[in-house]
């Protein structure tokens, strides 16, 4: 019997380190493809969009309240 549960919990340790591996293997793929210059020149040219349009539509309301 103790050797059932000295078995249960290596197996357990096992796929819990397989688990973390891959989900760092996916943190890791998630990272390079936000590095990627085309993913970060489109993150970058949405940013400078939202924020022009934020700033657009603050204008408008001032514009509206004034």
């Amino acid at each position: 019997m103790l050797d059932t549960n000295r078995d249960t919990a290596a197996l357990a340790e096992r796929r819990m380190e397989r688990s973390v591996a891959a989900a760092l293997r996916v943190i890791a793929a998630a990272h390079v493809e936000r590095q990627a210059p085309p993913v970060s020149a489109a993150r970058r040219r949405l940013s400078e969009v939202y924020g022009a349009t934020r700033l657009a539509r603050r204008l408008e309301q001032e514009q509206r309240t004034a």
